[in-house]
């Protein structure tokens, strides 16, 4: 077996990525591991070298056949990875080393768990994590970041000597409701009062929702969701990271696990949000609005998505990164996991030993959190 360097998904191919991805043949794969997704990223111009996500992913081989990926990009800066280590990057520069390039294995701009080592057997996967670890030293990078990979991929790279963190996300979790107002009786008198006064609130101002799925999505459509999206971002970070091409590239090619959630006055459309679907989980990732509505955002992001799984089935409902915002309405703390593996032997020491509290703190965080969810309690 031998691993190489691929500058991009397009080197690889769907066909191999895909089995690789999803070995299974799940006919409703994770739609981030996918290489369509992948592809849209880097062929829009999104997730390229310009914008500091410089593809290198790592391909294990054998005799031409690919038997692993690690999905893998050579990295300026630090940002929309969404698990921070910016600390880390000062300390080593302010000892005279150099932070960047560094190696970053996730799915650019896409902070939701899922799987991050793709292939098939564990040998594999231990062959990719030595690998990556190796390509590190050989490159120059200061470091390797797996981020937001599962929980079993986690332990794997503990055993490989990486060092291992966590951190909490807040997820709705669906045992079986049949509809929005059974969900509501399981909230406490306050809590439920509350959430029927921001559904009612939006209700009042004259908004409608549209679920547009697969074929129903249109260019127009993304024209109009561009625009939110746009606007949005570039208030929280400047500039935003997706260009307009990558979501023509993801509706052309991955429509039937496309949700977007569209809110109108009228025949008017003031504010959007984008989710995707497989595994049995809706998982929303982008949001925007060029009206503001008082509790817009809640209804949108968080009550719509709610209703969608009830009525799909779903069991599971991720909102994406940060927002204790989110506890009140139903969306419980869960633990999201990242493996690093740092070559300045002097700074991999102090993370270690940083990383070990850290984690004990997020684990009571958790926990704290969830006491004070908004469940009725037993």
């Amino acid at each position: 077996m031998t691993v190489r360097i691929a500058d991009g998904v397009a080197g690889i191919g769907a066909a191999a990525w895909n089995a690789c991805a999803n070995p299974q043949g799940q006919a409703d794969p994770h739609p981030f591991s996918r290489f369509e997704f992948f592809d849209a990223l880097e062929a829009s111009g999104s997730a390229v070298a310009r914008t500091g996500w410089q593809p290198v992913h790592l391909v294990l081989e054998e005799k031409s056949a690919v038997l692993g990926i690690l999905p893998t990009y050579l990295k300026s800066h630090s940002q929309g990875e969404y698990v921070f280590d910016h600390a880390w990057a000062d300390a080593l520069e302010r000892a005279g080393g150099g932070y960047y390039p560094k190696l970053q294995c996730s799915v650019p701009f896409t902070p939701v768990t899922g799987p991050r080592i793709l292939t098939g057997t564990a040998d594999r996967r231990t062959l990719l994590l030595k690998a990556g670890k190796a390509a590190t030293d050989q490159i120059g990078a200061s470091s390797l970041h797996i981020t937001f990979l599962q929980r079993e991929e986690w332990d794997a790279a503990g055993h490989e000597g990486y060092l291992l963190r966590t951190d909490r996300q807040f997820h709705w979790r669906n045992p079986g409701y049949r509809d929005f107002e059974q969900f509501l009786g399981e909230l406490s008198s306050a809590r439920r009062k509350n959430l029927r006064k921001e559904r009612a609130a939006v209700a009042q101002e004259g908004i409608a929702f549209d679920w547009l799925t697969g074929g129903d999505i249109t260019e127009a459509h993304w024209d109009r969701f561009f625009e939110f999206y746009t606007d949005t971002g570039s208030r929280k970070w400047g500039h935003p990271y997706l260009t307009r091409s990558f979501f023509s590239r993801i509706g052309a090619t991955m429509s039937d696990q496309i949700l977007l959630i569209m809110a109108r006055r009228g025949s008017h459309y003031i504010a959007g949000a984008l989710s995707l679907m497989g595994e049995g989980v809706l998982y929303g990732r982008n949001w925007g609005a060029v009206e503001y509505v008082p509790f817009l955002h809640f209804e949108t992001c968080y009550y719509q998505a709610i209703d969608f799984a009830i009525a799909r089935g779903l069991s599971k409902v991720e909102a994406g990164a940060q927002g204790e915002h989110k506890l009140l309405r139903g969306y419980m703390p869960e633990e999201t996991y990242s493996a690093h593996y740092i070559a300045h032997k002097g700074l991999r020491r102090a993370v270690d030993q940083f990383l070990v509290q850290e984690r004990e703190a997020v684990s009571e965080h958790i926990d704290e959190l969830a006491q004070h969810g908004p469940f009725k309690k037993a």
